[in-house]
């Protein structure tokens, strides 16, 4: 039995941890050039621990506020603020791809995808919009 979204996006923190010790591993301590070890010289003053990455990524995405607020709201200069979302977007996707939350991008995959989930599990989000019809009766039944 399949979670719901909700629940299963308890698990995102989880998923995204495993992500950035994959990220950190993969780019800092298994660099050949490394002259320090990982975490060696100037200590980094904000977004010390995942939870705090985590948070300041969904932030952006959700607000989408222009980079210098962002900066502002998390303590750090613009330009910071920028190399964070560059790279914590990537850290986010494969984050999401881990816990399965991507949605299929395959159309030849998609009615797997589909065949297997209950109906109960989509929805159709739409919005009603005022439309011009004729006033006719023979033509408004075409509408």
């Amino acid at each position: 039995m399949r979670l719901s979204l909700r629940r299963r996006l308890k698990y995102l923190p989880m998923h995204f941890q495993y992500t950035w010790d994959q990220y950190v591993q993969n780019n800092y301590i298994d660099r050949d050039n490394r002259q320090r070890q990982y975490g060696g010289g100037q200590p980094e003053s904000t977004l010390v621990n995942v939870e705090d990455k985590l948070l300041f990524i969904l932030y952006y995405f959700k607000v989408y506020p222009l980079q210098e607020i962002l900066a502002f709201e998390f303590g750090m200069v613009q330009s910071t603020a920028n190399e964070w979302i560059q790279l914590l977007s990537e850290v986010l996707k494969k984050a999401l791809d881990h816990g399965e939350y991507l949605p299929e991008r395959d159309p030849k995959q998609l009615e797997t995808v589909l065949a297997s989930e209950t109906e109960s599990m989509y929805g159709i989000d739409g919005t009603e919009r005022a439309r011009q019809r004729p006033r006719d009766p023979e033509k408004q039944k075409h509408y």
